[in-house]
């Protein structure tokens, strides 16, 4: 299951840079000089003279891949209808390289481009090795019993005497880089003879296998040079302006931006909007608080407790249904009709029953939701986490020996975080440009040209600028 769309769930590729005071939201926005206020809208755009084209080009920050994999300890027990038994494993960790490529300015404000993504093994970083062996389901046989449910008794004793001819079973045991990167099936040639047009596949599957060495489409966004409401918004993906999976044309639209970067001058009344290709919707995150990174004042963002909810719950989310319990969202229509669901780890904020359905999940806030710190000035991420589940629906199948007497279950296969924080030389780079200088020329200016009530709210505001640097692990000027 891979193709253009593909079955790599990652959310949204996050980075950059950030500048100024958060902390004093709205009240210090207007207070900013105007002069300031021109610099932030010239150097956030997307234009080769801005300051963070290079940046959003060819992202400096590193990010990493882990992965982690549900290793299935009974499952003999579990094809006679007991309870599952997991424990997990991982993280594997992979270094995540990134680079924009066919970059093609266009006449009506926008810039299409591919983000291209290739990924390292760290060992050092990891716990295992790519050679650890985990018994899990088979997703493509489960996912094939499961879309042929209600086709003929006798198509289904086709494909069990299909899967036992090629020595299929409900569950399998493969190595960790086999069921990361991909293996050679013939089960993939069966399903296309039997079910032509299923699969894009040829003879490999992998949960991420078509991840690798590939882009999310084709992006077209707003630069924001003529129109700077509409910076860094998408415009088109892959040549259109909403999807078709869903079944209501609200959670088909494709709303906010690429993930990358934001409209400046944000309040902790703005929301984080943006639209990800593995999860084929748009998600939007909210305000949780104000804080900072190495001195650099942000504002995080997290997922509202409404992103996987169901439509019963949640209305909105009625077009994403047919749904089964909250918290877990159902995209087997944008992947190829398997029965696949993304949700947070562990079911994390999902119905109590779904975590209590399998033996070994443990779900947790602390490790299992994720988070986006982005400076509000600038609308630029510095530091992000997000952390997303993929499931199988699993059950006895009529016809179909190899499911036996399989209890429904939502089984856990893989949880991943994608993370990324700015260090080292581009972090002090925007310190230094973006946090020191503009405070310097704003005190100038407010003592040349302003009363002394206005040199008192100068003041006050320098003096919270520290604070909040202090509350942070502070760059040291020496440093500089």
């Amino acid at each position: 299951m891979g193709g253009r769309t593909r079955a790599g769930w990652a959310a949204a590729a996050l980075g950059g840079l950030g500048l100024l005071c958060a902390l004093l939201g709205a009240v210090m926005i207007v207070a900013v000089p105007p002069f300031m206020r021109q610099q932030v809208l010239k150097n956030v755009r997307i234009d080769p003279s801005s300051l963070t084209f290079k940046v959003w080009k060819d992202l400096p920050v590193p990010f990493y891949l882990s992965i982690y994999l549900f290793d299935v300890l009974n499952p003999k027990e579990v094809l006679v209808g007991r309870q599952p038994q997991v424990r997990e494993l991982g993280p594997y960790v992979y270094r995540e390289f990134r680079h924009k490529s066919n970059i093609t300015f266009n006449d009506n404000d926008t810039v299409s481009f591919r983000e291209y993504r290739h990924f390292q093994f760290q060992p050092h970083m990891s716990r295992g090795s790519e050679s650890d062996y985990v018994s899990m389901p088979n997703v493509l046989m489960m996912s094939s019993a499961m879309m042929a449910e209600k086709k003929s008794m006798a198509l289904k004793m086709l494909m069990t005497l299909g899967f036992s001819s090629l020595g299929q079973h409900a569950f399998m045991n493969r190595t960790v880089g086999e069921v990361i990167w991909g293996y050679s099936d013939p089960l993939i040639s069966l399903i296309n003879h039997i079910l032509p047009g299923m699969l894009p596949l040829k003879d490999k599957f992998g949960l991420f296998a078509e991840f690798n060495n590939s882009d999310s489409g084709l992006f077209t966004v707003f630069t924001g040079v003529k129109d700077f409401s509409r910076v860094h918004l998408v415009d088109k993906w892959n040549g259109i302006s909403k999807v078709n999976y869903w079944h209501s044309d609200q959670c088909n639209m494709i709303n906010g931006t690429s993930g990358q970067m934001w409209a400046p001058f944000m309040t902790p009344k703005t929301d984080v909007e943006f639209f990800s290709p593995e999860a084929c919707r748009s998600m939007k995150l909210i305000y949780q608080e104000a804080g900072a990174y190495e001195g650099i004042p942000t504002f995080r963002f997290k997922a509202p407790d409404t992103l996987f909810a169901n439509g019963s719950v949640y209305p909105p989310n009625e077009g994403f249904c047919p749904c089964l319990k909250n918290g877990i969202q159902n995209v087997s229509t944008c992947k190829f009709n398997a029965p696949l669901f993304i949700s947070h780890p562990h079911f994390y904020n999902a119905d109590p029953s779904l975590a209590e359905a399998v033996q070994g999940l443990h779900p947790s806030e602390k490790e299992h939701s994720l988070f986006l710190d982005v400076h509000p000035v600038t609308g630029i991420p510095m530091n992000c986490s997000v952390k997303l589940q993929v499931s199988l629906y699993m059950k006895a199948i009529q016809g179909i020996g190899q499911t036996r007497q399989i209890a429904p279950v939502v089984m856990p296969l893989v949880w991943f975080e994608e993370r990324g924080s700015m260090e080292g030389e581009p972090l002090q780079a925007f310190y230094r440009q973006l946090v020191l200088l503009p405070k310097e020329r704003c005190h100038l200016f407010w003592s040349r040209d302003k009363g002394s009530q206005d040199k008192e709210a100068m003041q006050a505001y320098s003096e919270s600028l520290m604070t909040t640097a202090a509350k942070g692990t502070v760059l040291q000027e020496a440093r500089l």
